[in-house]
């Protein structure tokens, strides 16, 4: 496994080694330590890994003094992690009433967040406006209508950009492309007349800066940037002549893609921001429009190749001549990626071996369902029972996605850096599963 020079085109977390034990180290953080000290399943995030992830966002665009990176907090959301990210300098995509929680839970304003998502509720509208959320990015008709009625009675104008499906297909899985026609979320463009006309005419506590676009997530190539910006300048340069409208902001989402397995290739941020920065240049000059104010919304090329997760290996069963399969203590319950989305990923065991000889299993979930594997087929060094495995890039849609399937109780995070590891996110307890479940009084 050859190690690239740029973060999201690795597997592995920087500083990813065997030490003198023969066990897998991060950041100083014997890995089979952390699994005895903390239990598994257990997700693990480096600091290191992240902090640097961030920086080369920001050296990436610092080409374009016009940019704000917003963080897509989906990916992962918690107090700390979110908590690095303000502390250098990031912004927050947000999406729920829970997200922004987090964020004030962490003492972090909203000031520099964007409120997005295809059906946000009137209580989620109020509680973002009423925390000073910067923008909301309108996906509907519906919401257009709620939140100016919300904004008014609240005697606020509020920015927002209107979310646009700019038309542009790449080459990712069905479930998370989003910017074809065929899509639960924006605006198609033949709307977009009637929707300025209402914002005009009857929307008075909407003030539009801007357009925003996604076109999906897991993205290997570069051109798709190139064009979507097309897209979004042309329609500000079109609103602009109809309209008398200058739209001085523009979002381009997220979705570069990370290496789950050596077969995945992605771009660098660096190559990514050069497409950008190279079409905003391109168009505004071929379309006489000045350079907007840029932003952008990475989340999984952000934080996932800082996260693995740790197993204990358990059960095995041996089918001669079809498969071998190895369970372990968690699976589709703390990772749904692979029933989802026939996710890939790489895994090793963590624990020192003796014997070097490699064997061919199938990494089984412990879960109810035959589609609970985490990994089909993967080489894997003497496996047995009680050893400690590690999936790699393993930061986003994990934690963020995981679930109390069969009552499992949800795993811890650690954050690692330089031999040191906090934990944060507690381990669930029985009692915390069962709080919130209540048997009525005339059935006891």
């Amino acid at each position: 496994m050859t190690e690239k020079k740029y973060i999201n085109q690795n597997i592995k977390p920087l500083n990813t080694r065997r030490n003198e034990k023969g066990n897998l180290e991060i950041s100083g953080c014997d890995i089979v330590e952390l699994a005895k000290k903390y239990s598994t399943p257990l997700y693990v995030i480096d600091e290191i890994t992240l902090t640097k992830m961030i920086e080369d966002y920001k050296k990436a665009f610092s080409k374009y003094e016009k940019t704000n990176i917003l963080f897509a907090s989906k990916a992962l959301m918690t107090s700390a992690i979110a908590k690095i990210i303000d502390n250098l300098g990031l912004g927050f995509d947000v999406v729920s009433m829970g997200e922004m929680h987090t964020l004030l839970n962490a003492k972090i304003k909203l000031n520099k967040s964007s409120f997005n998502g295809n059906n946000k509720s009137k209580q989620e509208i109020k509680y973002a406006i009423d925390n000073g959320i910067d923008h909301f990015s309108c996906d509907n008709f519906y919401e257009l209508k709620v939140l100016n009625e919300i904004a008014k009675e609240k005697n606020k104008i509020q920015k927002i950009h209107l979310r646009i499906t700019p038309g542009i297909e790449c080459h990712t899985h069905d479930y998370i492309k989003t910017g074809q026609n065929d899509s639960k979320f924006g605006f198609d463009l033949s709307r977009i007349d009637e929707v300025i006309n209402l914002i005009l005419n009857e929307y008075k506590n909407l003030k539009l800066t801007g357009l925003h676009a996604h076109i999906g997530s897991q993205i290997f190539e570069t051109r798709v940037y190139y064009d979507e910006i097309g897209v979004l300048l042309n329609e500000s340069k079109r609103i602009k002549d109809k309209f008398n409208i200058e739209l001085s902001e523009i979002n381009i989402g997220g979705g570069l893609g990370i290496t789950y397995t050596d077969s995945d290739n992605p771009p660098s941020v660096y190559k990514i921001a050069d497409v950008v920065i190279q079409s905003i240049d391109d168009n505004c000059k071929k379309l006489g429009l000045n350079k907007p104010i840029l932003y952008v919304e990475p989340g999984r090329s952000l934080v996932c190749t800082s996260g693995v997760s740790l197993y204990t290996l358990g059960s095995c069963k041996e089918i001669e001549g079809i498969r071998n399969y190895i369970a372990v203590d968690g699976g589709m319950a703390d990772n749904p990626r692979p029933s989802m989305y026939q996710a890939e990923y790489f895994a090793e065991i963590a624990n020192a071996k003796d014997n070097k000889k490699s064997k061919k299993v199938t990494i089984a979930g412990k879960f109810c369902e035959s589609g609970d594997i985490l990994i089909k087929d993967i080489d894997l060094n003497d496996p047995k029972p009680d050893d400690i495995l590690c999936i790699y890039a393993t930061g986003a849609y994990c934690y963020s996605m995981s679930s109390n399937y069969n009552n499992m109780l949800k795993p811890a995070m650690v954050l690692i850096n330089n031999g040191k590891s906090d934990i944060i996110v507690k381990r669930q307890t029985l009692e915390q599963l069962s709080q919130n479940d209540i048997v009525p009084d005339r059935l006891k």
